[in-house]
């Protein structure tokens, strides 16, 4: 529509005023959320160790190791192995003792370690590219006092942890901005590509994306290991992050972003310029065709830059990861062709008063497109990340998906509001409008020339107006803001002349600040823990603390035919199952009292696979008693453990049990 448009300079006024209120609301909500959400709830966790948390064992174990619950990233000092004096007794090289589904890795100890507590500590990158981070400790022979202070931090945290929050922050919601901008501009205003407003919109989203992008680069050193701003300095670290999957997405973004500015150039460059010179039939088809052309360029960039994010987080791991980062990709993509269309038509609605009704009902129509591709892909993830209704209110991802939802539905509550409005600047006649704008008589400020003159604003001569700025600054200032407040009024009266305009940039205002809240939540969404992990890592837990029920448990009797050569001997292998286990076997009398045998060896062989027989000596512990620590059993089947004891010199025999190994 062309009714007549506030004052430029009055319009910047207003809008000038809003920001810092949103500032200070921003403000407040990414403080509260990066520190309440610092540090992250990683995908993968310590499922189970060995030896186990606070465990006493009787000789010391020739390495530990550490089971976790999805795939993770570790180096050569991810585990450090401390004595009761802070000493390290590790080797400092990591074993890779992965097999199938388990996911294990190790690190060799040093011989000869004498009685007393050590300290595990430990430090991973999950597969969706968040550290994690933990520490327990063990005891040989007997615990003993310690001067290691286990540590408080957790990976993640700290000012680097709300750093590196923020930077994802301002990730998100540029990428947003920039592609919701740009898909304003094409799909529903190809005008406003040629207005000034918009351009740095979108030039500053790209800008912000591409600085955010290189601050998550950089920092990603310090996040994932000390937690020092000084190591962003580290070039060995950062070589180390670019090898990883986080590091190739985050340079990938950079590379595409160099794509993305062609396609701004493009836009605001030629397009811009055939848009305000299109008129005749032959224009109009050279713009369209532009026009699909970019469109085409727009959606493949954008595409791979929402992709960078769907490689590297969630979606990337679990259940599905073939169908989740698709998904992923389309839900990022109607976020921010919705939230980000949306500023869009607020900064058009604000600053760029000439806007067409045809560019808002375009946008109404894209924003519920996007809205029911947001529902579909958003309710896939749902049920992917959560797996039961319990984790929706029973785990921190499910609330804060729960918070989300209800920011999701005030906003399209109100998005209807504005409809509504829409609507009815649609149905209000043009001309009624255009009407009631040139009524209103353009308002003049007298303006004093340096001779004293005082003439209307039309007629006074630029020549004469620099004569009474270099010659009165005062009162060129005071003539100044007097044209200011005359702008105001006038802009005022234009409002006031449409009020239907008026109500729909308050709806979209309104739709924007639920939206900065809906952004920051997501943001720590993809950060926490999914609820099917959580879960999952419960019910192991819950196995794992029972035991009895897991650990293969046999009892054997034996006679080598000798005086004193009858009794039993009870196995336990602790958690039976591939990998590493625990292994005991006490030697019991007739009578039920430990039995202090010569030699005990055992062998464990798998038939079925031609495997074995894989010896094994295991260590006196105490009078009757046998212990081995990091037994490995690679294979599952039916494993026949044999137990060959002797009771003098001459005297032994060999018994043996087939026991199931899964």
């Amino acid at each position: 529509m062309t009714a007549t448009a506030p004052a430029p300079s009055a319009s910047r006024a207003h809008a000038t005023a809003l920001l810092p209120r949103l500032a200070l609301v921003l403000a407040a909500l990414l403080a509260s959320l990066f520190t309440a959400a610092s540090p992250a709830a990683a995908h993968a966790a310590l499922t189970a160790s060995d030896p186990k948390e606070g465990a006493v064992v009787a000789t010391a174990p020739a390495q530990v190791s550490l089971s976790f619950s999805e795939q993770v990233a570790m180096g050569d000092d991810s585990i450090r192995v401390l004595d009761p004096q802070g000493r390290r007794v590790d080797t400092g090289e990591l074993r890779d003792m992965c097999s199938g589904h388990i996911i294990r890795y190790g690190t060799a100890l040093n011989s000869g370690l004498p009685e007393g507590t050590y300290t595990v500590a430990w430090q991973a990158v999950s597969a969706d590219s968040h550290p994690i981070s933990g520490a327990f400790t063990f005891s040989i022979g007997a615990p003993s006092a310690t001067n290691v202070t286990l540590p408080t931090r957790e990976a993640g945290g700290g000012p680097v942890g709300i750093a590196y929050g923020v930077a994802r922050y301002a990730a998100y919601a540029s990428f947003t901005v920039l592609v919701g901008g740009a898909a304003f501009i094409l799909l529903c205003w190809r005008r406003g590509a040629a207005e000034r407003p918009l351009q740095r919109l979108v030039v500053r989203a790209w800008v912000t994306l591409a600085a955010a992008t290189l601050a998550m680069l950089v920092l990603r050193t310090p996040y994932t290991g000390s937690g020092q701003f000084a190591d962003v300095f580290d070039l060995a670290g950062l070589r180390t992050i670019l090898e990883t999957k986080t590091g190739a997405s985050l340079v990938s973004r950079l590379l595409l972003l160099g794509a993305a500015a062609l396609f701004i150039a493009v836009l605001f460059g030629v397009y811009a310029r055939r848009q305000q010179a299109s008129g005749t039939a032959e224009e109009d088809k050279d713009t369209s065709d532009l026009t699909f052309g970019l469109g085409i360029g727009g959606a493949v960039v954008s595409g791979g830059i929402a992709a960078t994010w769907a490689l590297s987080e969630h979606a990337s791991t679990g259940i599905q990861p073939g169908v989740a980062m698709p998904a992923d990709i389309l839900h990022l993509l109607a976020v921010a062709t919705w939230l980000g269309g949306l500023t869009s038509l607020l900064v058009a609605l604000y600053k760029v008063p000439g806007i067409e009704r045809e560019a808002v009902r375009r946008f109404s129509k894209v924003a519920f497109v996007s809205v029911v591709v947001l529902v579909v892909t958003g309710v896939y993830q749902s049920w992917r990340q959560l797996g039961s209704w319990s984790a929706l209110t029973g785990t921190d991802y499910g609330r804060l998906l729960l918070l989300k939802v209800g920011l999701v539905a005030v906003l399209v509550g109100i998005a209807y509001v504005s409809r509504r409005w829409t609507g009815r600047l649609l149905d209000t006649p043009v001309g009624a409008v255009r009407e009631d704008a040139q009524a209103l008589a353009p308002l003049d400020v007298p303006r004093e020339t340096a001779h004293g003159v005082s003439r209307g604003t039309a007629s006074v001569s630029r020549e004469t107006e620099a004569v009474t700025v270099s010659s009165d600054p005062k009162r060129a200032a005071q003539l100044a803001r007097q044209q200011a407040a005359v702008e105001t009024a006038r802009e005022k009266r234009v409002r006031d002349a449409e009020p239907d305009r008026t109500g729909l940039r308050r709806s979209v205002l309104a739709e924007a600040g639920v939206a900065v809240v809906l952004l920051a939540v997501t943001t720590v969404l993809t950060s926490t823990e999914p609820g099917r992990a959580v879960e999952r890592e419960a019910g192991r837990g819950s196995t794992s603390t029972a035991v009895p029920d897991r650990a293969v448990k046999i009892t054997l009797p034996f006679d080598t035919g000798g005086p004193s050569g009858k009794g039993d001997v009870r196995i336990e292998l602790d958690p039976g199952r591939v990998g590493a286990n625990t292994f005991h076997i006490w030697a019991d009398s007739p009578e039920g009292q430990p039995l202090d045998l010569p030699e005990v060896k055992v062998a464990f062989t798998l038939p079925a696979k031609d495997v074995g027989p894989l010896p094994l000596v295991p260590d006196r512990a105490a009078p009757g008693h046998w212990t081995a620590s990091g037994v490995q059993l690679p294979l599952t089947g039916e494993w026949r453990i044999d137990v060959t004891v002797r009771t003098s010199d001459i005297d032994q025999t060999t018994v043996q049990k087939t026991v199931k190994i899964g």
